[in-house]
């Protein structure tokens, strides 16, 4: 609030509108203000029930805790309702609440463990049940089902009505789940700047390209054709179908770049390029920050960062590997082995961003397992320290900030680490849990960056947004707290500026300059109306290439910027092209000129 009180938060759609009741795991506002949501789900569940245990009350207020055969349950077991339970739950017996709190079952006051991990032999129970004789029931979700669906909503606001219509764009077929908590799903979705397409991550199944068969269910699997890649669909779908299969994903335009393991937040820059933020494996290999382009290939599994997956190697011995941190779940249980059946690398890789310092470049020598700064020793690096968990990208494409921070962009990290060594489970002598600032330069075909850090202290931060100069975080841990981080002001020149404030009485489209040009031109505009607005680049042959503005305009003069490229990100090639300017009283069109 303006007056510096405290943030307040209002619920606007509860999940009976938009239809998805649980596990959404992403969230995106497009330029037209349509929401998107990602929601997984379990598929066809051939597998039956696992993971389920009892405890039968004694007549001495003691408890005998069983585990329950799956293949064969007792007579008029509550399934649904165990399978249903959340973290809290009350026993009728003795009216008393008890809740799940790191795999103990405790009671809500005092907060003491009641019954232990070690008691009723459950490591990481989710759900909590206790029915009318106070028997206590614990259920894990690890291995309900065999597979996940994908689902991801639109909700699409209509500015006459003032109502927004909830629909399912697209849904996946089912993904083979892995039987363990490598399963990252369908997450991170971002729309692009001119409303046409929805990019959506969907995560690997392993942790790093190893089998995971789940229990004899999928044999010799690692990933599928609807993991570890980002999809690209068009925000005009509705009920489109996602095949788990590669080729086919290709073929229908769908599949818009592979190798990538958890590209859990995606962000446009002002030049309208995609980049993902990229959660590496339990080994201590960089995460990454892939600038991300149509048709490449980042290199998960084979390589993270810009280190090789030794697994892939004939004779690889773990033994003998520093850089597997044994409290590392992939690495605890025994998934980096000798693995000579390891498919050889499909195809040539392309790099993540460069980090090029002084700040998250720290690394583990793979010769002699040392800690060392990648940027003193002038190391060529992939973009972050190992285990940062980078989230929360934001740019700031409004050029609202002053320099130096004007244009650039920012990323959180997630963990904590240990800022002066290398024992806790995290990034080692590069404490995270903070903000980074990213100056990005373009060198040949990729970017390069200076990475600092501007903000420290938070409590495990999941996402950013920028308004203006101020980026606003929120934490996943502590108090969950939003913070409110305020950036020197610099002279707004946005992509689609406004750029006086006096209004104008008519709509008029402005010539281009520089003209002839290369690589860039600006086009200014004015519209006299408040209403939709139209901008787009044409080819001689009449075909729309570029949309640079689809949206709704105030009544005002606006200036934005064209950098010769299609929607799809490429160059397009010298000659005539024209531009036009759509409003609800007219349509004006001219003609510039790309010079090569």
């Amino acid at each position: 609030p303006e007056d510096g009180g405290a943030a307040g938060s209002e619920r606007v759609y509860r999940s009976s509108d938009h239809g998805q009741s649980r596990n959404l795991s992403g969230f995106a506002i497009g330029p037209d203000g349509s929401m998107y949501l990602t929601s997984n789900r379990r598929g066809p569940d051939d597998g039956g029930i696992s993971g389920l245990v009892r405890g039968i009350p004694g007549e001495d207020a003691s408890y005998t805790w069983e585990s329950l055969d799956p293949q064969n349950l007792p007579e008029a077991l509550p399934v649904d309702q165990i399978l249903s339970a959340g973290e809290l739950a009350k026993d009728p017996t003795t009216n008393t609440f008890y809740m799940l709190n790191k795999g103990n079952v405790t009671l809500v006051t005092p907060r003491d463990p009641v019954f232990s991990v070690e008691e009723h032999g459950l490591p990481d129970p989710a759900g909590l049940f206790i029915d009318e004789m106070g028997t206590f029931y614990l259920v894990t979700t690890g291995d309900l089902s065999e597979y996940n669906i994908a689902t991801i909503t639109k909700g699409e606001f209509d500015l006459n009505s003032g109502e927004r219509t909830w629909f399912t764009l697209a849904e996946t077929d089912p993904i083979e789940l892995c039987d363990c908590i490598m399963n990252h799903k369908a997450n991170g979705l971002a729309v692009s700047p001119d409303n046409h397409f929805l990019f959506l991550n969907s995560g690997s199944r392993t942790d790093h390209g190893e089998v995971q068969d789940n229990r004899g269910r999928f044999p010799n699997l690692r990933e599928t054709g609807l993991t570890a890649v980002i999809l690209r669909l068009s925000t005009d779908a509705r009920d489109l179908r996602l095949p788990n299969n590669r080729e086919a994903l290709r073929t229908n335009g769908a599949l818009f770049a592979e190798g990538v393991r958890n590209s859990y937040d995606l962000a446009f820059n002002a030049r309208g390029e995609l980049f993902g933020t990229e959660n590496s494996a339990d080994r201590d290999m960089a995460e990454e920050i892939n600038w991300l382009r149509e048709g490449r290939h980042y290199g998960f599994p084979w390589r993270m960062g810009l280190e090789d997956n030794p697994q892939q190697f004939p004779g690889y011995a773990p033994a003998n590997d520093f850089l597997l941190p044994p409290s590392f779940n992939a690495v605890r249980n025994g998934y980096y082995r000798n693995d000579p059946s390891y498919p050889p690398p499909p195809r040539d890789f392309f790099d993540p961003i460069i980090n090029i310092g002084p700040d998250g470049d720290s690394f583990r020598d793979p010769v002699d397992g040392a800690v060392k700064d990648a940027s003193d020793l002038a190391v060529r690096f992939g973009t972050l320290t190992a285990h940062r968990s980078p989230l929360g990208i934001v740019f700031d494409n409004g050029n609202a900030m002053a320099p130096p921070f004007q244009g650039d962009g920012f990323v959180l990290s997630w963990t904590e680490g240990d800022a002066d060594g290398d024992d806790a489970a995290g990034p080692f002598h590069d404490a995270g849990e903070d903000l980074l600032h990213i100056e990005m330069e373009k060198i040949d075909d990729n970017y390069v960056a200076r990475f600092t850090k501007v903000v420290v202290n938070f409590s495990n931060p999941i996402d950013a947004e920028i308004v203006g100069n101020k980026i606003y975080a929120i934490e996943w841990s502590g108090a969950r707290g939003l913070y409110e981080i305020t950036f020197p002001e610099g002279v707004p020149s946005t992509a689609v500026a406004e750029v006086e404030n006096a209004l104008p009485e008519d709509t008029v489209l402005g010539q281009n300059y520089p003209n002839p040009f290369n690589p860039a031109t600006t086009i200014d505009f004015q519209v006299g109306t408040n209403g939709a607005v139209e901008l787009g680049i044409y080819n001689a042959s009449g075909q729309r290439v570029r949309t640079l503005i689809d949206s709704r305009l105030r009544a005002g003069r606006y200036s934005v910027q064209w950098d010769g490229r299609n929607n799809q990100g490429h160059a397009l090639a010298s000659g005539i092209y024209l531009y036009r300017l759509v409003t609800s009283d007219r349509v004006q069109t001219k003609q510039l000129t790309i010079a090569k």
